[in-house]
């Protein structure tokens, strides 16, 4: 395999890359971010949520700060659609005039995935108020009227005040985290020479200022590249193939979308191994990329 782009060019995208680990890394993902439908499904069906009718204020507050630093109160919807849509929210209320309040279910942030995909999101929002009487269809990511039935609905009846499921509809109140940090692994060394295996592992890539994602890479002995590149747009997941070749530091990989691939060569950082960066071709746009390893 040959280098694909000009000298200067790959030298001017290397500053990219190391302009942009000199800026500091990703914001990493807060505790709400790491329950993907897969854990969401593990989560339900643990001993670790409660599932109830009326959610109530006392049961909001006394289960609030589940998740380790946030102060919200973590909730799972099985939709009427039967998807997950998980939720962090809180009471609170409105002010009306110079001394009369409405009370309001606040969903802080919101997310839905679409059935049976890994992270792919559906729906997803923040800071969503539930007045009485106003339900929420997760599925559709709205505050719908009753005709449309929707999955939530919040009720205030004299002092009495609650959230519940519609329909077929189920609500979970998480009542314990899961564990679910990423597992620590050993270093990542270079060594003195580059060699397939150095290309493992996950790294966050962006393409050209328009899209980013994360990037995950396996490479066997004989250079075979295999993985996954999940969008950060909507956790959509894409397969990856391709090949390291000559020099031992460079490396092609495709991306491949529904309706096209996109192909990337790039060069591994040979002094550390903590970066690439390169050309892609989309159709017949080529542009540039870069991407940081994830350790």
């Amino acid at each position: 395999m040959s280098l694909p782009c000009p000298p200067a060019l790959v030298f001017r995208l290397l500053v990219v890359g190391l302009a942009a680990l000199a800026l500091g890394r990703p914001a990493q993902a807060d505790p709400f971010d790491l329950y993907t439908n897969v854990a969401l499904d593990k989560l339900v069906e643990s001993k670790n949520v409660k599932e109830v009718k009326q959610l109530t204020p006392r049961l909001i507050i006394e289960h609030d700060r589940v998740l380790p630093g946030i102060a919200s109160t973590f909730v799972v919807v099985k939709t009427n659609g039967g998807r997950y849509a998980k939720l962090l929210l809180h009471q609170a209320k409105q002010k009306i005039g110079a001394d009369k309040t409405v009370p309001i279910l606040l969903v802080e942030r919101y997310v839905t995935y679409k059935d049976g995909e890994e992270r792919t999101v559906l729906a997803s929002g923040k800071d969503l108020s539930l007045y009485p009487g106003f339900r929420v269809s997760f599925d559709l990511g709205q505050v719908v009227p009753k005709a449309l039935g929707g999955d939530v609905r919040f009720v205030v009846k004299g002092e009495k005040m609650y959230a519940e499921p519609v329909g077929k509809a189920r609500l979970f109140l998480v009542t314990r985290a899961l564990d679910l940090a990423p597992k620590k692994g050993g270093k990542f060394v270079m060594g003195e020479k580059v060699e397939p295996k150095h290309f493992n592992g996950s790294f966050k890539l962006y393409d050209d200022g328009r899209r980013s994602g994360s990037l995950k890479l396996k490479v066997d002995a004989e250079g075979n590249v295999s993985g996954a590149y999940y969008s950060d747009k909507d956790g959509s997941k894409y397969v990856v193939k391709g090949k390291v070749g000559s020099p031992a530091h460079a490396i092609e990989f495709r991306i491949l979308f529904p309706r096209v691939e996109q192909t990337f060569k790039g060069l591994l950082f040979t002094g550390n191994g903590k970066a690439m960066a390169g050309t892609s071709r989309l159709v017949e746009r080529e542009t540039g990329f870069y991407a940081i390893r994830e350790e």
